[in-house]
């Protein structure tokens, strides 16, 4: 994975190789069906821009963007393509994205001597399902086939049948603009002019820059990476609704040739939650009342008393989400299935009530709007964890066995009661203040009963279980408990010796049985979270050699997996993921804090 650049317009995403290649973009929204998939399978489509002569590479983004650029230097001369998801023109600040055009933006530039440059467009709509009907026009390629038509402007003809090919002769000081853009099925394409694609170019670049500007604040070590990740969230946020996808990707695995491969492409309860909280530190998070007002009309009401709360919903606010595979395609790497959905949105995981609860008290300062509905959200959240925390549930690792009584269940059922007590005033709820007290009560006695184990000698992955679990590091950074208390130094100890793998990156738990087959991956929020507990404890020297080891997994232009492979420190996993930019984040944060 680390092989790949983010493009993204705050409304869907793209994936870029180092060698000029568009494998992965799902036209016009994060959910829609691919029209480049070669991630997960070579037939399924591609849009590569590259010197036809060897080259070697470099690349980095434009400062304070999410524009890339690549540079490539063959032995005549050197281009540079600069990428970019094309924001709406004028789109600044808050707004960005609002008016995405849809449009993918390829500017090549000759910078020295003089190159061949070889184009290569070969869309292949719903999942490389599609072989379409490519037809020249004035300017460019019409593509129909599936429920879209795209249309590329090339500044030069290209020959085709499904692919559609050409090459391009540039001297220094010449460039090429191409721009490809969707459109429903039945309407006609705008192709650009050479113009219109540079000037829609610059501005994209000035909107991602006013966003940074007005967000980006924080000034503690890691600062750039701490910014950048902040964009990255940024650019996982579905500006139409607020809603924040977990990854812009489906079906990368967790290990090569393995079954652990799941859509990522929608916004999880916890996740978002998570990444608001993170956006705290890496940004002036302004979305927040947004996002809380469209959580709570996704979740249609108060949160039932006499059943849980959906986990996940789709980037608009569907609620069904049925897990299916796709059989024709072979997977990264031959690791299939290929999946769309995610059954998990049919689990019961109790822990969303206090990640909820935990990003809006964070963020109460942002949310003194919030209306009548969403203020009513809350407060059943928290009347639903004080209710419900006695109940088994699938946990944070939404395992596929049976329910248990996960420590991180009942733990985050006890953020969510006492961040509703901090909250009680603007949520209109004093009248549940000693409900809420008691049962705040009632979970610390049972976490510290029967969360602790002997036999472990730590906080344990579930009731009256023996198995290490990283979670249990969330402990003192919600505020349970010290960091530097008896048993949670122990815990962390634990962690650090029985669940650091030979990289130095720490597992989400070994030794379980979760209802799947085959094995995983380290686990970069589990190893930020060390980090993170480990400058609460004020061992801050140890907090920044956990910190820069998992931050050294980042590849080239500051990009993670949720996982990284314990032998050869492959990225795995979806891409890029928001959880582990969440822990970067939080983890720079309390060491910044503790310093």
């Amino acid at each position: 994975m680390g092989d790949y650049a983010l493009l993204s317009d705050c409304q869907t995403a793209a994936l870029v190789s180092r060698d000029g290649s568009v494998d992965w973009l799902c036209l016009p929204h994060f959910d829609s069906r691919a029209t480049f998939a070669r991630l997960l399978g070579p037939e399924a489509g591609h849009w590569s821009i590259k010197p036809a002569a060897p080259y070697e590479t470099q690349r980095r983004y434009l400062d304070r963007t999410l524009v890339l650029r690549t540079d490539f230097r063959t032995q005549s001369g050197a281009v540079s393509v600069t990428d970019a998801l094309g924001s709406g023109l004028n789109d600044r600040g808050h707004d960005l994205g609002r008016d995405a055009p849809h449009l993918l933006l390829r500017v090549v530039e000759c910078t020295e001597g003089r190159a061949d440059v070889d184009v290569e467009f070969a869309p292949r709509p719903e999942y490389g399902l599609v072989k379409p009907l490519l037809i020249p026009t004035r300017g460019g390629v019409w593509c129909h086939g599936g429920p879209d038509t795209l249309g590329l402007c090339s500044p030069v003809p290209l020959e085709h049948s499904a692919t559609a090919r050409g090459r391009i002769r540039l001297r220094a000081g010449e460039t090429a603009a191409f721009a490809l853009q969707q459109v429903p099925a039945g309407k006609s394409p705008i192709l650009l002019s050479q113009d219109a694609i540079l000037t829609q170019l610059e501005d994209t670049v000035r909107g991602w820059r006013s966003w940074s500007e007005l967000h980006q604040s924080y000034e503690g070590p890691w600062a750039d990476l701490v910014h950048h990740s902040g964009r990255v969230l940024q650019g996982l946020t579905f500006q139409p609704t607020g809603a924040i996808v977990a990854a812009p990707t489906t079906s990368l695995p967790e290990t090569v040739g393995g079954i652990r491969n799941w859509d990522y492409r929608f916004a999880w309860v916890r996740d978002a939650s998570f990444t608001l909280d993170a956006l705290w530190v890496a940004a002036c998070p302004d979305e927040a009342e947004a996002f809380f007002q469209w959580m709570a009309h996704a979740a249609g009401c108060d949160p039932s008393q006499e059943s849980s709360m959906q986990i996940m919903f789709g980037i608009r606010g569907e609620r069904d989400l049925t897990e299916r595979a796709l059989p024709h395609l072979p997977g990264w790497r031959n690791s299939s299935p290929v999946r769309l959905g995610n059954g998990a949105w049919e689990q019961k995981q109790l822990d969303v009530y206090g990640e909820l609860l935990s990003a809006a008290h964070r963020l109460r300062h942002y949310l003194s709007g919030l209306d009548a509905p969403t203020r009513a959200f809350l407060a059943g959240c928290a009347d639903s964890a004080a209710l419900r925390w006695r109940e088994p549930d699938q946990g944070i690792w939404e395992v596929r066995s049976g329910p248990q009584h996960f420590l991180y269940s009942k733990l985050m059922c006890w953020v969510a009661v006492d961040r509703a007590l901090q909250l009680a005033d603007e949520l209109d709820a004093s009248d549940r203040v000693q409900e809420w007290t008691s049962a705040r009560d009632e979970i610390t006695a049972a976490i510290e009963e029967n969360g602790w184990n002997e036999e472990a000698g730590a906080y344990t992955q579930a009731f009256g279980s023996a198995v290490l679990d990283a979670s249990a590091l969330m402990m003192p950074i919600v505020g349970f408990i010290p960091a530097d208390a008896p048993r949670m130094q122990a815990t962390i100890e634990a962690v650090r010796a029985r669940l650091t793998g030979a990289n130095g990156l720490v597992y989400r738990y070994t030794g379980a049985d979760d209802g799947l087959p085959g094995e995983e991956g380290t686990f970069l929020l589990c190893t930020f979270w060390l980090a993170q507990a480990l400058a609460l404890a004020g061992e801050t020297d140890a907090a920044r050699e956990v910190f820069e080891r998992a931050a050294r997994c980042m590849n080239d232009v500051g990009l993670l997996s949720e996982e990284v492979d314990s032998v050869g420190d492959h990225l795995l996993g979806n891409f890029p993921q928001a959880f582990s930019h969440i822990g970067l984040i939080n983890a720079a944060w309390a060491i910044h804090q503790a310093t």
